[in-house]
């Protein structure tokens, strides 16, 4: 065999056991997509929910819009537990709530009991539409704030009702309606579906939505050891009754989360009078002179 010959195979060889190397594709990781493919899931349960409530199925739209609630609370913590926050995913998470939490509320309202007295009915829609795409705003202008601007303990709290908070209370007369009609309690059900009643509370929520009350993000809430085994009992029981009557749940949410709002208020009060406390300087009187003899 000749040199040449010998020299070739060797290469051959080498070329034949070398480790193949993976190619490399440029672009984003899938694990940074997961969050907007979460919000985009979101979106679409929005969109189908007012397909659902033109085609009159309200039970389906209510149970579509809760879904979107629960997809929203969870791409943001996926995507700061994937390290993939982006402001394009806030702007994208933003759109998706304006239209899951503000327009399709608003319609599915509006064809479920307010149709009936055109613009008069459409009117609290519009409203709340509008102080959904406020609030969404001004949350993303606070974005854009550097950490150190405002106040440690601003950051446990939000400035109004957040978007899911406020599509849940707004569909409070939808859900309760649901269970009384479920229940058989006909009469009751058409007080819950009162255009005044339904048009009133829209009204109410908007103004929460825009309001400068501060609410309790439960991102750093803590809870005192003694709460604890009351609030895991409170949270079992609750998850039973919305197993068993789904309607009554949600319905039962919304007036709890209402009735928290004055706690949150005062806890913010609290926090905020310690923290100025500490900021005060303190002063030392001092003791006046004695005279000679006393």
């Amino acid at each position: 065999m000749s040199e040449g010959n010998a020299s070739g195979r060797v290469r051959r060889l080498r070329r034949r056991f070398r480790p193949r190397t993976r190619p490399r594709f440029e672009g984003q990781s899938f694990n940074r997509l997961i969050p907007n493919m979460m919000t985009m899931l979101g979106l679409c349960c929005g969109l189908v929910a007012i397909r659902a409530a033109f085609d009159g199925r309200f039970e389906l739209a209510a149970v579509l819009i809760v879904a979107a609630g629960a997809i929203d609370g969870l791409d943001g913590r996926l995507a700061r537990l994937l390290k993939a926050t982006s402001r394009f995913g806030a702007e994208f998470d933003s759109l998706s709530d304006f239209l899951c939490f503000g327009v399709a509320p608003a319609l599915i309202l509006y064809l479920w009991t307010l149709h009936d007295y055109r613009a008069f009915g459409f009117a609290p829609c519009l409203l709340f539409a509008v102080c959904m795409a406020l609030r969404l705003a001004r949350f993303n202008a606070s974005l854009d704030v550097g950490p150190g601007v405002k106040p440690a303990y601003t950051y446990n709290f939000f400035t109004g009702v957040p978007a899911p908070a406020g599509a849940g209370c707004v569909l409070f007369p939808l859900f309760l309606g649901l269970w009384l009609q479920q229940m058989g309690w006909e009469g009751l059900a058409g007080a819950a579906r009162h255009p005044a009643f339904v048009g009133l509370l829209m009204v109410l929520v908007a103004g929460l939505l825009v309001s400068t009350l501060p609410t309790w993000s439960f991102k750093n809430f803590k809870v005192p050891r003694e709460y604890v085994l009351p609030l895991l009992v409170g949270v079992g029981l609750f998850g039973a009754l919305l197993l068993a009557e789904p309607w009554a749940a949600l319905a039962m949410g919304g007036l709890i989360y209402l009735g928290m709002l004055p706690f949150s208020l005062r806890s913010y009060l609290r926090l905020k009078r310690e923290a100025e406390s500490l900021l005060e300087p303190v002063v030392v009187a001092e003791t006046p002179p004695r005279a000679n003899g006393t």
